[in-house]
């Protein structure tokens, strides 16, 4: 690599990507740009697959038919090297898209080391900890960019299908200056002079915003300082937070499975060919509306009826109990009327139970996707609910003033990018669906 010379992109700019060469472009000259994901050098012949954030490319070299100098720079290019080529495309059946290029300048922008510490190839993935290790190179391989181009269309189309029922989309303060719902898994850090903390959730900034707008969303990250190793728990998560003014729960339930039906319809449309490099085309489950709802009390029964698992009311569902349930109810569906002394003090309870709440989880299978509820938009209650959750109203007094100014009745939910992502992937590891995801043992790169 010390003989490479790096060219500049000059006057040469990528015309088209991957997905664009089709044969209907065949004999016309256009400009690429991308890696170098294998190259072959058969004598005579040197085949290149060129790979950008879409997919591959065939550049094919034949001694006689591209220039010398050509051939020669094609010769030398390594594995993952950085290129830009100026071509012209030939139809062949056998090549991706049924094109093939052939060069008529090359431009090296970068090389990249010779012993690569992952392979790239495809064929094999090398063990997770090396991927996240360097995870830059990573990211390039095949199956990962399938995940990630899926996670950009899913963040995508739940902002199309959430503005299209007209939430407004906020942005809510990471930094704060107390916990959102008490507890001891903050990240603390020092704001100036002050202690402040790493905001757990957008809880009760959406609350108040939906008192101005009646309808937010929220993407963006909360987190969590719990020091879990499961292949579903991250310190850093991205939530799609929802919160819906004049509305109770069962509003909230009608709205998001009518967008997890709209997100994974726009997913199989655009993500056909992803969904078929990560296996999971043939079995890719929409589901049919209404979404079946279960009481917290029926779920109970259930486990232990037909699992033999005992678990007492008021009690949370184990893992264990989840895996096996998973059984009889793989699909998506909702747990409704949780007990209350195992909710927020921000849900209310249930006018015909009080022991019961209206709060409720997504479910998909055994994984919990999202929890959300109706929440407490009476001042008085809300402090009352502080106190019997051991939290100090003082420490709360900017959220409850808000509740001075004719707040609404409101629900909503806050829902798991990466535990989506993990499931319509069918990814075995959380870490996976996340770019750069950070654990307890994970803060670089």
């Amino acid at each position: 690599m010390e003989n490479v010379v790096y060219e500049t992109l000059g006057d040469l700019r990528k015309t088209h990507y991957s997905t664009d060469l089709t044969s209907k472009l065949a004999d016309q000259e256009v400009v690429v740009a991308g890696w170098a994901f294998r190259v072959r050098k058969l004598g005579a012949m040197i085949f290149m697959v060129l790979q950008d954030k879409y997919g591959q490319i065939q550049v094919t070299a034949k001694k006689g038919v591209v220039s010398d100098k050509i051939f020669e720079k094609m010769k030398s290019i390594g594995h993952q090297w950085c290129i830009l080529i100026r071509g012209r495309l030939q139809a062949f059946a056998k090549a991706p898209h049924g094109v093939e290029l052939i060069p008529l300048e090359i431009r090296i922008m970068n090389s990249a080391v010779e012993q690569l510490p992952l392979d790239m190839t495809g064929k094999t993935m090398s063990d997770l900890d090396t991927r996240l290790n360097h995870r830059s190179l990573d990211l390039r391989h095949p199956r990962n960019l399938a995940i990630f181009r899926i996670h950009s269309v899913l963040l995508q189309e739940t902002r199309n299908f959430l503005t299209s029922q007209n939430f407004t989309e906020i942005i809510t303060p990471k930094i704060i200056a107390s916990a959102t719902e008490g507890g001891t898994e903050l990240f603390p850090i020092k704001y100036f002079d002050q202690d402040a903390y790493l905001s757990q959730s957008a809880q009760l900034y959406k609350e108040r915003l939906c008192s101005v707008y009646e309808r937010v969303f929220e993407i963006g990250p909360c987190y969590r300082a719990e020091k879990s190793f499961t292949n579903r728990h991250l310190c850093e998560i991205y939530q799609i937070d929802m919160e819906m003014g004049f509305a109770d729960y069962t509003d909230v339930l009608n709205m998001v499975e009518r967008m997890v039906v709209h997100v994974l319809t726009q997913i199989k449309k655009k993500c056909h060919e992803d969904l078929e490099i990560l296996g999971q085309l043939e079995n890719f489950e929409i589901p049919s509306l209404p979404l079946p709802r279960y009481t917290y009390e029926e779920i109970l029964k259930m486990i232990e009826e037909k699992l033999g698992i005992k678990i007492e009311f008021g009690e949370d569902i184990s893992t264990e109990a989840y895996r096996k349930l998973d059984s009889l109810l793989p699909g998506y569906y909702f747990i409704i009327k949780w007990p209350m002394e195992s909710k927020p003090f921000y849900i209310h309870y249930d006018p015909e139970n009080p022991k019961l709440s209206h709060g409720f989880d997504l479910q998909k299978g055994w994984l919990e996707l999202a929890s959300g509820g109706t929440r407490v938009h009476e001042r008085d209650l809300l402090e009352k609910n502080l106190r019997e959750k051991g939290l100090n109203p003082d420490n709360f007094k900017s959220h409850l003033q808000a509740f001075d100014y004719g707040m609404p009745p409101h629900a909503g939910l806050g829902m798991g990018v990466a535990r989506w992502l993990q499931i319509i992937t069918g990814v075995e590891q959380i870490k996976e669906c996340v770019m750069y995801p950070r654990t307890p043992d994970r803060l670089d790169p």
